[in-house]
């Protein structure tokens, strides 16, 4: 028997991938750019056991058992279109790429295997769950099947984003330009380390499924939007060097502008497809206004936000400003009572400052309702994916059953 466990981090994109030239190999129209969140506060976590005892694959996900057998497959294969089946396809393809490049002299390279995966924040919510389990999985799988080298041109099979989830830190996704697509692989920029002052803040709205799913809604868009084009071709090539050369240079400012561009140019596309596949609401856009009025405020940017395919607001800022800015939040999306501080406030720790009457009075802005927030998450750049060694942080007992 041979077991392994890994964690992979959550990527929050500042320049958003959003469309495809080849759907079969997820070959992007262009550049992304995002930073890879801390495993302590948002992973995936993934055990993959292998033994000869094993009479059948097994796969769990979230607590729920799936199925990858022969008749799955040939399914995947004539159902494509159907989410559930991609999924499983994704990962049988994956588990193939991964055994190819390993040492076939491998004693176990035959053996069935037992997957169990699991996230720690909600999937399918606009959080780029997707990006954490693949980069999980093909981690994991390259530790079990001894694989040095190259491995985010796998992960990308499963989730385009995943390929940036493979580093920590700051991280470029290339698109490349090879049919093959063997030059579209994910490279670092910067380390964690490189803006220690960097933090992050999810304001979570909703942590429901969202209603338009991003393989689908990112097909509509190629195929409808008459703006994707142009911000593929046009815009996206400047704009990524621009905040390339911010995020080295340590430029908030310039860091905060561009990304908040390209999160209002990405939902103007989600908006210019037809018919529109909307993922901001009405709470978003509260957020998005406050940020500008207190940038306003501050006579520069001091914070900024990005919205992936859905309505939770994920809100880049300086350690510096974060407690003032968070009490601002606290004030205009007030947390309900029935809700326990430690429920509500998760991540790194936080003080719950008082909103000074003056900046309230300042800002002028709307106090919301109680509860439209559902939590925050505070958290910061961090590493990439890691193996855990002790046994206790396995998911699966040594006969391939969860625990």
């Amino acid at each position: 028997m041979k077991i392994v466990t890994a964690v992979a981090p959550v990527n929050i994109a500042v320049i958003k991938y959003w469309g495809k030239r080849d759907e079969k190999l997820i070959l992007p129209i262009n550049d992304s750019l995002s930073a890879t969140l801390s495993t302590d506060v948002m992973c995936a976590k993934t055990t993959i056991l292998t033994s000869p005892d094993l009479k059948e694959n097994k796969f769990w996900l979230n607590g729920k058992e799936q199925s990858f057998d022969n008749v799955r497959l040939k399914n995947c294969l004539t159902e494509s279109k159907l989410n559930y089946n991609k999924y499983i396809f994704a990962l049988i393809l994956i588990i193939f790429l991964v055994k190819k490049r390993c040492n076939s002299t491998l004693p176990y390279i035959n053996w069935k295997i037992a997957i169990c995966s699991e996230n720690n924040f909600p999937t399918a919510a606009g959080l780029a769950s997707s990006a954490a389990g693949y980069a999980c999985l093909v981690y994991a799988l390259a530790a079990l099947y001894e694989i040095d080298g190259e491995i985010s041109d796998i992960a990308r099979l499963g989730s385009g984003s995943a390929c940036r989830s493979v580093y920590g830190g700051w991280v470029r996704w290339q698109k490349g330009i090879l049919s093959s697509g063997e030059d579209s692989i994910a490279r670092p920029i910067a380390s964690a380390s490189h803006w220690p002052e960097m933090r992050v803040l999810v304001l979570v709205v909703n942590d429901n499924q969202k209603k338009y799913g991003s393989t689908i809604g990112m097909n509509h868009s190629v195929e409808t939007s008459t703006l994707i084009r142009y911000r593929s071709e046009s815009v996206i090539p400047q704009r990524i060097e621009e905040i390339n050369k911010a995020i080295l240079e340590r430029n908030f400012h310039k860091f905060a502008e561009i990304t908040m561009k390209d999160s209002n140019q990405f939902h103007a596309i989600c908006l210019d497809t037809y018919p529109p596949c909307i993922y901001m609401n009405d709470v978003s856009h509260a957020i998005v206004n406050l940020v500008h009025h207190y940038n306003t405020y501050k006579e520069e940017n001091k914070v900024a936000y990005t919205f992936d395919a859905g309505p939770n607001a994920c809100i880049y800022l300086l350690e510096s400003v974060l407690q003032e800015f968070l009490s601002i939040v606290n004030y205009i999306f007030p947390k309900p009572m029935d809700i326990k501080a430690n429920d509500y406030f998760k991540g790194l720790p936080l003080d719950q400052t008082i909103i000074k009457k003056e900046l309230m009075d300042d800002l002028n802005l709307t106090q919301n309702n109680e509860g439209v927030l559902k939590y925050l998450i505070c958290t910061k750049v961090g590493e990439g994916p890691r193996l855990l060694t002790s046994s206790n942080e396995h998911l699966l007992q040594e006969n391939g059953l969860p625990k």
